[in-house]
């Protein structure tokens, strides 16, 4: 069994984007700037946007955080989407989700300029991504296939099962792994309501956990010689730690990783993978890679 270190891969690919990044300077160009507004103090979102300016840091990014109260109104927030689309020294930029309940999310996505969408979540991007042309991936499919590729997993041909359908990380990742130049895989989705589902994840070659229920996955569940990426990140009370919580994956690790050919942990897997990834594409942006 071979763990997939989401951890120290993360950690590679920024340095090799810090290189190129002082190159560009060093070449009289200017370092790659992305953008992120946050509304209000949700727990989760405030540590994934720490994580993305220190990721930032180590890219040799620079980065703006635009911070506002849950009382925002949707035409606040999209007056400042509208500024940061104009400004022609941000590369990129995210809206850091979920948005309070009073605030359309979809209207927001569609709102920000497709060429600085860098979550890959703007409608064109999704279509592009669908038909195989040129644009930005959303972050955590684009950091499976990237661990995909870098650990040698062979996908060409492969049966791939993916838990979970969301419009984040299910229906782009099936996609990306049934395109002939990504995954080339045969796919197949399952998802919490799909008949005979321990029959179709034990078939899989490739098994994608993105079902958001924590341990769901078990060693019954898995064929020898599998790999199994595990997406889960569900916050599980756990009174032993300091901060009261431990973060718990999809797949029942410990009973299911001696079974596989690959496995990613929780955390230290696919998570430090999708900031990764969305440096990426702030790079991207930044070179005008997809989008003139």
């Amino acid at each position: 069994m071979t763990l997939i270190d989401g951890k120290a891969t993360a950690a590679t690919i920024k340095a090799e984007i810090k290189q190129e990044v002082e190159q560009i300077v060093a070449q009289g160009g200017r370092r790659p700037h992305l953008a992120a507004i946050l509304v209000g103090h949700d727990g989760g979102s405030e540590t994934y946007v720490k994580n993305k300016v220190l990721a930032c840091e180590a890219c040799g990014f620079e980065s703006s955080l635009i911070r506002y109260e849950e009382d925002i109104t949707e035409e606040e927030l999209l007056a400042c989407v509208s500024q940061l689309n104009s400004d022609a020294n941000v590369d990129g930029f995210i809206v850091q989700l979920p948005l309070p309940r009073h605030i359309n999310e979809q209207r927001i996505i569609e709102a920000i300029d497709y060429r600085k969408d860098v979550d890959g979540f703007h409608p064109i991007n999704v279509g592009r991504m669908a038909i195989g042309l040129p644009c930005f991936i959303s972050a955590t499919p684009l950091g499976i296939l990237t661990l995909l590729r870098r650990y040698q997993v062979p996908t060409r041909g492969k049966k791939c099962v993916i838990l979970g359908r969301s419009n984040i990380v299910g229906k782009p990742m099936a996609q990306l792994m049934m395109q002939k130049q990504y995954g080339d895989a045969t796919v197949t989705v399952c998802h919490s309501r799909s008949e005979g589902l321990k029959e179709e994840c034990r078939q899989a070659d490739i098994l994608i956990a993105a079902i958001g229920q924590p341990g769901f996955v078990t060693a019954d569940m898995v064929k020898e010689g599998a790999t199994v990426i595990d997406v889960g990140t569900t916050r599980v009370p756990d009174s032993t730690r300091k901060n009261g919580y431990r973060l718990s994956g999809d797949v029942l690790f410990d009973e299911v990783a001696p079974k596989c050919s690959f496995i990613t942990p929780v955390p230290g897997g696919v998570g430090p993978m999708t900031i990764c990834t969305l440096m990426l594409n702030t790079l991207s942006a930044a070179k005008k890679e997809f989008y003139q």
